[in-house]
């Protein structure tokens, strides 16, 4: 992750010796979330897809170099119920979260788009989020129960010193890339797609292997060890539960999450000059001017 972030402030830096036009762009972002992890093995995904919206701030020092902030709400969610590996289904486990974020990056054009240069740029971009997330599953009476307060793997019990209760918030690495279009001379429109990696294996609760239902039921409740492994929701299980030597996710790698949507922005040469740029660069609609549209 590093090593991208640094291969992106090297190709942005090449293009500053050129002629720059610095800008603002503010706008809003819209699309779908979804994610990568134990519960859902495929990328892209197959189902899943839920809402989510942003607002974005750009300044750009040049037509190729940029930093972008932003903030994003998003839903995530996903079953085992859904899945094609028996195994997983068998498992039954299932889970949705609530995330916000707010990230910070440099973004590249790879073409100079500008309002006299070009009109339509690929771009990519790499950075940092900060998210969180609290992942909650629906009890078979129907009411929404947060996981970690059950520490379903054994997070927070003496008798698990290595499973330490997971973060709420943590950080992702945004990567990802799209295309923009320059419309008149006051609208940005992108399409985007970004991955985030997270410092969490947590994101569905899920990781490691099961514990000892007992344990968790003496130190947690009998709705931690029901919802620790579901599969005797499943017909036919056949009444055996699995103990601390069964995997009940795969610890080697973190989760993900992505977004895909459309951004439009306003373009603003700068903050301070609004009043100016709208004299400027938007059209006129008093009748007296109406044949100079742009100035």
């Amino acid at each position: 992750m590093k090593r991208l972030l640094y291969s992106l402030l090297l190709i942005g830096a090449l293009p500053l010796s050129a002629a720059a036009q610095m800008h603002h762009e503010i706008g809003l972002m819209a699309g779908v979330a979804n994610y990568y992890g134990d519960l859902q093995t495929k990328l892209p995904a197959s189902y899943g897809y839920k809402p989510m919206g942003g607002i974005v701030y750009k300044y750009f020092m040049s037509p190729h170099v940029g930093l972008r902030f932003g903030a994003s709400f998003a839903q995530l969610t996903a079953a085992d119920s859904l899945s094609d590996i028996p195994v997983n289904k068998a498992r039954n486990l299932s889970f949705a979260t609530n995330l916000f974020e707010i990230h910070g990056g440099l973004e590249i054009n790879l073409l100079p788009v500008d309002v006299d240069r070009m009109k339509v740029s690929p771009y990519v971009f790499g950075g940092i989020a900060l998210f969180y997330s609290n992942p909650y599953t629906t009890a078979p009476n129907g009411d929404k129960v947060f996981l970690r307060p059950l520490s379903t793997e054994g997070q927070g019990l003496y008798q698990y010193p290595d499973r330490k209760e997971y973060k709420l918030v943590n950080v992702a690495f945004p990567i990802g890339g799209g295309l923009k279009f320059f419309i008149g001379k006051t609208l940005m429109v992108t399409t985007e797609v970004g991955l985030r990696y997270t410092s969490t294996d947590y994101l569905d609760d899920v990781s490691r292997s099961y514990v000892n239902m007992d344990t968790l039921t003496a130190f947690r409740g009998a709705q931690a060890a029901a919802l620790s492994f579901r599969g005797s929701e499943v017909p036919g299980w056949d009444g055996a539960y699995p103990d601390y030597t069964h995997q009940r996710g795969d610890f080697k790698g973190n989760d993900w999450y992505y977004f895909a949507g459309l951004n439009v922005n306003v373009y603003l040469s700068a903050l301070g000059n609004i009043k100016e740029y709208i004299q400027t660069k938007c059209p006129t609609w008093f009748p007296g001017r109406a044949k100079n549209y742009y100035r």
